[in-house]
């Protein structure tokens, strides 16, 4: 069984589920590492979300962001070179984010109940990435893009 480590990261809203997420994937046999960040009641979406997107580029793993609405953090994820982030709500857009767009890092607010949270982790951890040439041709036109080499139009 391959061994497989998630980094998270919460802003102080998102702190709410931090600890439950962590058990959760404890649980389930998942190494979780949090940000070196500490939160506080005025502390910034785009730090934990920096923090935590290096991460998952160094260690070629994924990552899960939690924020009041997912909004912000998913906006500040996708800012970082090489990483894909997707504000999802349930199982079928943690299915679609990563298995149609390649993402390595969901993003989600703390509007969603916590048992649909699982839910949408678990679909995000066993969901394959893209394998279909025509998922495989986008995403290549979105990294074109981000790397300044896009001529599309």
């Amino acid at each position: 069984m391959i061994k497989i480590k998630i980094f998270l990261g919460v802003d102080h809203q998102g702190v709410k589920y931090k600890n439950k997420i962590i058990k959760y994937l404890n649980d389930n046999g998942i190494e979780v590492e949090t940000s070196i960040l500490e939160n506080n009641p005025v502390d910034d979406y785009p730090d934990f979300a920096f923090d935590i997107c290096h991460k998952v580029l160094k260690n070629h793993t994924l990552g899960i962001l939690v924020c009041g609405s997912g909004i912000g953090m998913s906006i500040a994820a996708n800012k970082v070179k090489g990483i894909k982030c997707a504000r999802v709500f349930d199982e079928n857009d943690a299915f679609t984010a990563k298995n149609h767009n390649g993402v390595n890092v969901i993003a989600m607010g703390i509007n969603i109940p916590l048992d649909n949270v699982y839910k949408i982790i678990d679909t995000f951890i066993a969901t394959k990435n893209p394998s279909e040439e025509r998922h495989l041709r986008r995403i290549a036109k979105v990294e074109q893009i981000e790397n300044g080499e896009y001529n599309g139009l």
